[in-house]
């Protein structure tokens, strides 16, 4: 998982990471907002889901101490990180800023 998730994140393409857990209230309420964000911005940012549980080793080396966890990675490198559910028009906001 590391080579191909550090592949996924080095795009020029902003990557947002959202860091999950399957017995996770929050992250199950912003699942259908990050399809929408994705419905609305389209290919100039990629989503992926990570699952905390069964990828620990790379949940720790990004900090991600709860869940839900955003990271938005260009190029290798974490942007901007959110902790807990946000509402679509404002992650929507955030990432056209770095589009």
């Amino acid at each position: 998982m590391k080579s191909s998730f550090k592949d996924i994140i080095s795009s020029e393409i902003p990557v947002l990471v959202d860091f999950y857990a399957d017995w996770c209230g929050p992250c199950k309420v912003l699942a259908p907002i990050l399809k929408q964000v994705k419905d609305q911005l389209g290919d100039s940012v990629k989503i992926v889901k990570i699952d905390v549980d069964r990828n620990a080793a790379l949940a720790e080396r990004y900090q991600v101490r709860g869940v839900p966890t955003m990271i938005l990675f260009r190029e290798g490198k974490p942007l901007w990180r959110q902790s807990g559910v946000m509402q679509k028009s404002d992650l929507v906001k955030v990432l056209q800023s770095y589009t």
